[in-house]
């Protein structure tokens, strides 16, 4: 009884602190698609979301994962889908069908979003410089993962390989989804683009270069 008081404090705990990193990012967010994302500062979005300025830094220390919330969560995506996979199950058929699932769910780690959120991004220096660190970073993150594989143990060389080809398939599709909302696709267009682009990639990979 009492190790579950503690684990209901604890996950109301994690619970708010959560609600209040979702509540910072969203005002900081709408700030910066009515302003710019360079002429809004942090004590300004610190003041919209009732909150100090340290707050704000404590749970965002860059300013652009302000915008780019899911960092963590979007790095970790390909490691964590290859450690987790069904014993036996091929990495690439592991990730296609990670893939194929957050496009079914339209998540925003595949590039779901909102037309005035990809302007944001795109026309941002700073976070468009980030979304490139946070794509070599997932794919160190699988590059790790796979250097302890049993197939690839030892030939790191190997492993980077593997995952510059796995990773640079996710980073295509995800800018393959930009480039349709630019133009204009509606969520459901978007969905079924993106799920025939993705088996086109891993077909691809599958395959191997002709």
């Amino acid at each position: 009884m009492y190790a579950s008081g503690v684990s209901t404090d604890g996950s109301l705990r994690e619970r708010k602190k959560q609600q209040t990193r979702q509540s910072i990012s969203d005002v900081a967010t709408r700030l910066f698609l009515e302003r710019g994302y360079d002429r809004v500062t942090i004590a300004e979005i610190a003041a919209a979301s009732g909150v100090a300025k340290m707050t704000v830094t404590n749970y965002f220390p860059r300013k652009e994962d302000l915008v780019l919330d899911i960092a963590d969560e979007f790095v970790a995506l390909l490691a964590r889908t290859a450690a987790d996979r069904p014993t036996g199950e091929p990495v690439p058929d592991a990730l296609r069908r990670r893939y194929q699932d957050a496009v079914a769910r339209r998540e925003a780690v595949v590039g779901f979003a909102g037309a005035p959120f990809v302007q944001l991004v795109e026309e941002s220096p700073a976070l468009t410089a980030r979304l490139r660190e946070l794509f070599e970073l997932r794919e160190r993150a699988l590059a790790a993962q796979l250097a302890g594989e049993p197939a690839t143990a030892g030939d790191d060389l190997t492993a980077r390989l593997l995952a510059a080809q796995l990773a640079g398939a996710y980073r295509v599709l995800f800018h393959e989804a930009f480039r349709l909302v630019r133009g204009g696709h509606d969520e459901g267009h978007l969905a079924e683009a993106l799920a025939q682009a993705g088996s086109r990639a891993f077909d691809l990979l599958a395959s191997g270069v002709k």
